[in-house]
């Protein structure tokens, strides 16, 4: 295992933009000294406004407050929300902004896709949630399905120094570093609970491989249950041989998917391996009463995960991703308890005899799709890595 829990943390599990933006807003509205916020989407809609209002009143009472956007998942942000944070006093960088006709090369693909954020160095919040309004997105019943986690205590060390360390490197790279230490809040580390946790990073650096390590490592040694709901969902080989030989071990696998069709290479792509995985035992279930954004884990009822990473290639091998990893067996249980009345409540199960009785032209379009993706995978270097 490549990474350690610290114990003395309190935990609050959020489900949806209904619980997590009032929660935001409302400790960037107690800040006095500091916020990093750091979201892959920042959009100019009613929710994007609340936060962005919420972040020039804590500038305008004097809050240093620093915005880290991806280029390319809030490509609207620069003509439509920047210049109402920057007038304000908010500092904003943007992640490898997108200029020009988009190529298929390496450093490109590299997104920021993490959502987190640090007020004072006192509370920080990590999740799968960008800034967005979930309520309104058409076809659906709202809100959008995924979460994120309010922190408090020893575990606010590292997340608040991946935070800053992340600003430091984007500064540089847009030459906006004013060759100094950067100013920051000391972060208050003390006990607030009981909960052991650890925060993981994905980056391509030292920390390539540690949330998928850790995904492996609680996948290899379940006993009894392993459930995961995943919104882009495309294992490589080492990921689906661990699921498989935990069904064949007799560990209940079950899966929670994306229903709905967002991004369709992808979507199909992932439905190639449905009829292996079915084979092997595993469960899958499909959601289709929203949007499914979630990226969370359930195993054995004490270990779980919330975050931004998706199983797929382009979470696990190119964007940098932010997990928090929970050794706690209450706050599993409110998680698996969340996953599961989502699964009754909005999703269809997938059988063998169904999924296998589909029109061969079907089967032959997820076919191509995954064919595709993979060598979409193989032109940006990664073809033998996933």
């Amino acid at each position: 295992m490549n990474y350690r829990f610290l114990r003395g943390n309190q935990l609050l599990l959020l489900e949806s933009g209904t619980e997590y933006f009032p929660a935001l807003i409302a400790a960037i509205d107690a800040a006095q000294h500091e916020i990093f916020l750091e979201t892959y989407i920042f959009e100019d809609d009613g929710t994007g406004r609340l936060v962005s209002a919420a972040l020039c009143r804590a500038a305008g009472r004097g809050v240093r407050v620093r915005v880290l956007v991806d280029g390319f998942g809030a490509r609207e942000f620069p003509e439509r929300t920047l210049p109402r944070l920057t007038d304000a006093g908010v500092e904003v960088l943007i992640y490898r902004r997108e200029i020009g006709t988009f190529r298929l090369r390496r450093h490109r693909l590299r997104r920021m896709h993490r959502k987190v954020a640090v007020v004072d160095a006192r509370v920080a919040f990590v999740g799968g949630i960008n800034i967005i309004d979930d309520m309104h997105t058409p076809h659906q019943t709202p809100p959008r399905f995924d979460y994120a986690v309010r922190v408090e205590g020893p575990l606010l060390a590292g997340i608040h120094a991946s935070a800053r360390k992340l600003w430091e490197l984007v500064a540089w790279a847009n030459f906006r570093h004013r060759f100094r230490t950067l100013e920051s809040a000391k972060p208050q580390v003390e006990r607030r609970g009981t909960v052991a946790a650890a925060f993981l990073i994905r980056d391509n650096l030292r920390h390539r491989r540690d949330i998928e390590q850790a995904y492996l490592h609680a996948i290899a040694t379940a006993r009894e249950e392993i459930l995961i709901a995943n919104a882009y969902f495309l294992p490589g080989m080492h990921f689906r041989h661990a699921l498989a030989n935990a069904a064949r071990r007799g560990v209940k696998v079950t899966i929670l998917l994306q229903g709905r069709v967002e991004y369709v290479l992808l979507h199909y792509a992932s439905q190639a391996l449905y009829g292996s995985l079915l084979a092997h035992g595993v469960r899958l279930f499909e959601y289709h009463r929203s949007f499914l954004h979630a990226k969370v884990a359930v195993i054995d009822r004490k270990w779980a995960t919330v975050g931004s990473s998706n199983i797929d290639p382009f979470s696990l091998l190119l964007a940098r991703e932010a997990n928090v990893v929970v050794q706690n067996r209450d706050f599993a249980g409110k998680l698996r308890q969340s996953l599961l009345a989502a699964m009754d409540d909005g999703a269809t199960e997938l059988t063998p005899a169904g999924w296998n009785g589909k029109p061969w032209y079907k089967r032959l379009m997820r076919w191509l799709a995954y064919t595709l993706t993979r060598a979409m995978i193989g032109l940006a270097g990664y073809g033998g890595e996933h």
